[in-house]
């Protein structure tokens, strides 16, 4: 280190650093990287920590209205009040990432008059072989697994407004079915999804939720209630985690510490937790 660390406002020229700093710490910043990834717009909502701008020790990533922080070993940061104007708009409504580096800006941000609306831990769980399928059963007879198109939008809409009211939406916070149908149907457009339909009913769905460099990163993963306990899940999962390794990439989710079941899932089929996770809320 040739000098203090603070942050720097990256620029266009400034992209290629960072996107090589990302790729060495990808394993435990998939989601960091599939949202660097999908920036739309430069400069100010990436910043660079280091000593300079060649010499990168973490970044920190702004997407729409969350905050990822990239700072492996960095308990404690330099000054942030840049944050401030950003903050002061109403445009930071979360935090997310590996919770020693979420506790530190969480710090800094109370600090700004900033009230913790929620917090949400999850285990990080990572899949870069094929699933173990042994043990699998079959599950109901008349199950097809298959692509969706925009025409199944409006079917499956209610599969993902439960899914997110379950698993993502804050406490208190208020569901906006227009903008959860608006981000289904992109995904069915430009994503990857797939949909478990039993006699002729769409009673579940999995989908990609970000693309990284050599990883994706699942969700969405939800079957109506009345259809459980009947190997849906895990038969709709091994075959799209073991069609998307078939693309060379590895596998990245999320799971509530809380939600059991799906641990013990993801982890029968070799899925592995290799860190902890925590999104906060404003």
């Amino acid at each position: 280190m040739n000098g203090k660390l603070k942050f720097f406002e990256v620029k266009e020229s400034d992209i290629p650093a960072a996107e090589n700093y990302l790729l060495t710490v990808e394993k435990d910043y998939v989601s960091a990287c599939a949202r660097f990834l999908a920036r739309d717009t430069i400069p100010a909502d990436i910043w660079i920590l280091g000593d300079s701008k060649k010499n990168i020790y973490g970044l920190l990533i702004k997407s729409r209205s969350t905050l990822l922080p990239v700072l492996p070993n960095k308990k404690d940061i330099p000054n942030i009040n840049f944050l401030k104007k950003i903050i002061q708009k109403g445009k930071i409504h979360s935090i997310q990432g590996m919770p020693d580096e979420v506790f530190v800006l969480e710090k800094e941000i109370n600090g700004m008059g900033c009230i913790i609306a929620d917090i949400f831990n999850y285990d990080l769980m990572a899949l870069d072989k094929p699933p173990d399928l042994k043990g699998f059963l079959s599950g109901p007879k008349n199950l097809v697994l298959r692509i969706p198109g925009l025409k199944d939008l409006e079917e499956i809409a209610p599969l993902q407004a439960a899914y997110e009211m379950e698993e993502v939406i804050p406490m208190g916070s208020k569901f906006n079915l227009q903008a959860s149908k608006l981000n289904l149907a992109n995904i069915i457009a430009n994503g990857k999804i797939i949909a478990a339909e039993l006699d002729g009913k769409i009673i579940g769905k999995i989908n990609v939720s970000g693309v990284s460099f050599t990883k994706y990163q699942i969700g969405g993963v939800y079957v109506h209630p009345d259809f459980r306990e009947k190997r849906i899940a895990r038969l709709m999962t091994a075959d799209f985690v073991s069609s998307l390794i078939d693309e060379g990439m590895g596998i990245s989710l999320f799971v509530k510490k809380s939600n059991t079941a799906a641990q013990k899932l993801y982890t029968s089929m070799g899925f592995s937790v290799i860190g902890d996770y925590r999104i906060t809320y404003y």
